[in-house]
């Protein structure tokens, strides 16, 4: 088996943006900033990242209607690369588990 699970917390840090594929999956998609202290060969370190983000599928539709940005979450899915319409390459993550986190506001 080959491993490709991501795990990641942030904030929604862009337009939401819903769409529906011409086969009828609707999607969601944002860019979530994460931004976090990890300690590396003994030492704390800011880690700091922004990954676009999809989610599709009807069973996710109720749970993506309360995604805005600023919004907190915690994410899981595989990452897989897309092409830019630049030609370049990037990681998106396809989340498949969502949890909205509670601010405290």
């Amino acid at each position: 088996m080959v491993a490709n699970r991501l795990r990641l917390s942030g904030q929604v840090c862009t337009a939401v943006v819903r769409k529906t594929s011409p086969s009828g999956i609707p999607h969601c998609q944002f860019v979530l900033e994460h931004e976090s202290m990890q300690r590396e060969a003994g030492i704390n370190r800011l880690a700091v990242c922004r990954i676009p983000v999809i989610i599709s599928g009807h069973e996710h539709q109720l749970i993506t209607q309360h995604i805005t940005v600023g919004k907190q979450l915690l994410l899981e899915g595989f990452v897989h690369s897309h092409k830019a319409k630049t030609g370049q390459s990037r990681l998106v993550l396809h989340a498949e588990q969502i949890e909205l986190i509670d601010s405290g506001d």
